[in-house]
């Protein structure tokens, strides 16, 4: 019976998104199927939760010939995804319900739903690649739904990188298919360490899937996207949509096959790098969303610290595979909870019952990230720190520093978000309706399950849960800066901002710079042309003559960095 159920019940989780959207095109059925449409992840949690669920599936007529399947790793992160899209489905219907285009969101929001399960599911590259761009590009169109000029610029860029990133993850799969033999991404994982190749693929797989997870230099959509989309879409690109970055590389590099120590160091500084980066840029902000999204970068250093980690030592890997995964885990509800955490601030000028309520709900997800004792964020920070002994960059003593340090860092972001969040309550006008009450509330209780029982979601033994001790000193050291702070009272919204968006702030001055200083350079006289050049060639003759010019006016200097970067492509 299990057999026949499960390759059913797996080919449902992401087609059934799909039918439904079928039925928001039926005027006589539109009304009911808005009404029952965040069930349609029902599939995906059932088999999240299922205790069995067969062997991986053949499925020679999908797309190429697909296998889909759910290892302990794709459980966990198929159970994160259906939480939040369930969640943020509720939510979505109470917060989204006088939307002008409410049936584009809807659209755009179940084709988004359906490539991130699907994704999770996946166990060869086509599948893979057809869901992860599905998802991909369908989020293009929750990011400009409301069609502010902010939107369509963060859109703008996330459409860009999207881009980038699907052509180099096209070529990773390809070269490493070649390499392996082979369409199965477990296969690809076991010959990639060996590959001649193997740095060429790396870079690829670390730049096409590190712009999705936020992965610092490549992580200036997420502080666009996020406050540009609508909050429950908001929810789902944090604390879901990332995560198919991580997945890939847990799938696709060689860990537990081979030692790289190159690799191993290089991802533990860019996963440190952004522990703090994303403390520093986010701790100036001064809207709640963009501050998440700045913690979302942060905190998704810690699992590409893990992955560092892993590639140091092939033996420890299955461990640490599983504390990656319960982070990511932990990471996906506390944030989504934080985000649908933005639309419940008209509570807190409510009733005083109801403002202790909603203060309260705040603070469960925030203190689980900040990593407090009896936490999940406890839990999965601990996980992690077991095997800084084996990284081959520092003493395992400074890398503990280091990471509560970070966890410190994340201690003043979540206060400086309750105070961003008050703030934004004396504005706020529309009041939380009762489907927002209930998503919200259902991430919540995950939150506080995975913290006070997490074996009954990850299977982590509680006796696995750190010393309290271990994680008060961070907390008690943010309290300590930010009560230096408070009695200061800095101006932060005057005085010290980072611009949203930071990295692409910057080229896109530089590009305008550089276009406005073409733009006023002296158009030379025609050069006298051979008498061979036909008229067809006018332009290419014209565009060569301004770039002699141009090139004319650099210093030494500055034609070999052009040329030392032309080489540089050309590699």
């Amino acid at each position: 019976m299990n057999e026949l159920f499960s390759p059913a019940l797996l080919i449902l989780v992401p087609f059934v998104p799909m039918l439904t959207i079928i039925g928001l095109t039926i005027p006589g059925v539109r009304r009911l199927t808005l009404h029952f449409a965040p069930l349609a992840v029902i599939p995906g949690l059932l088999l999240a939760l299922s205790p069995q669920v067969g062997h991986p599936a053949s499925m020679p007529w999908l797309f190429l010939g697909s296998y889909l399947g759910l290892d302990e790793i794709g459980r966990s992160f198929l159970l994160l995804t259906a939480l939040l899209w369930l969640a943020a489905g509720l939510y979505a219907q109470g917060y989204c319900r006088n939307y002008p285009h409410k049936e584009r969101f809807w659209i755009f929001f179940l084709l988004t739903m359906s490539g991130n399960l699907g994704l999770t599911l996946s166990l060869d590259i086509i599948s893979f690649y057809i869901f992860f761009t599905l998802m991909s590009f369908s989020a293009y169109g929750l990011i400009v739904h409301e069609g502010t000029h902010f939107t369509l610029r963060a859109g703008k860029v996330y459409l860009w990188l999207v881009i980038i990133g699907e052509v180099l993850l096209f070529a990773a799969l390809v070269l490493s298919a070649h390499l392996a033999d082979s369409l199965l991404m477990a296969d690809i994982a076991a010959t990639l360490g060996d590959a001649p190749i193997q740095p060429l693929v790396f870079g690829l797989l670390l730049v096409a899937l590190g712009i999705k997870m936020g992965m610092i230099p490549v992580h200036f959509w997420l502080p666009l996207a996020h406050p540009a989309a609508p909050v429950p879409a908001s929810a789902v690109l944090s604390g879901a949509m990332i995560k198919a970055g991580l997945l890939g590389l847990l799938r696709l590099l060689p860990l537990g096959y081979t030692t790289a120590p190159g690799w191993s160091t290089t991802l533990i500084c860019i996963g440190l790098l952004m522990a703090f980066l994303g403390v520093a840029a986010g701790i100036f902000q001064t809207q709640a969303k963009t501050l998440l999204a700045y913690s979302s970068i942060s905190q998704m250093g810690f699992p590409l610290l893990g992955i560092g980690l892993g590639l140091a030592n092939p033996a420890t890997w299955p461990l640490i595979a599983a504390a990656i995964s319960f982070y990511a885990l932990h990471h996906g509800l506390a944030k989504g909870a934080l985000f649908l955490s933005v639309g419940m601030v008209p509570n807190l000028k409510e009733t005083p019952a109801l403002r202790f309520a909603t203060l309260a709900g705040i603070l469960i997800p925030a203190l689980a990230l900040a990593g407090a004792p009896w936490t999940s964020g406890a839990l999965a920070k601990s996980g992690l720190k077991e095997f800084l002994f084996q990284s081959p960059l520092a003493n395992e003593k400074i890398l503990a520093v280091l990471l509560g340090l970070a966890a410190a860092g994340t201690t003043l972001l979540m206060c400086r978000l309750v105070s961003l969040l008050l703030k934004e309550s004396e504005d706020s006008t529309s009041v939380p309706t009762r489907r927002m009450w209930i998503g919200w509330l259902l991430l919540l209780s995950a939150v506080t399950l995975a913290g006070i029982h997490p074996d009954g979601l990850t299977g982590v033994r509680p006796d696995q849960i750190p010393k309290p001790a271990d994680a008060v000193w961070p907390l008690l050291l943010a309290a300590l800066i930010a009560l230096t702070v408070w009695r200061k009272k800095p101006q932060f919204n005057r005085r010290w901002t980072v611009p949203v968006g930071d990295i692409v702030v910057m080229i896109e001055a530089i590009a305008k710079g550089f276009s406005d200083g073409i733009a006023k350079l002296p158009r030379p006289a025609l050069p006298h042309l051979p008498r061979q050049a036909r008229w067809q060639n006018l332009p290419i003759l014209l565009l060569l003559w301004d770039m002699e010019k141009l090139l004319r006016q650099l210093t030494v200097s500055g034609v070999v960095f052009i040329l030392l970067l032309l080489i540089l492509l050309l590699l």
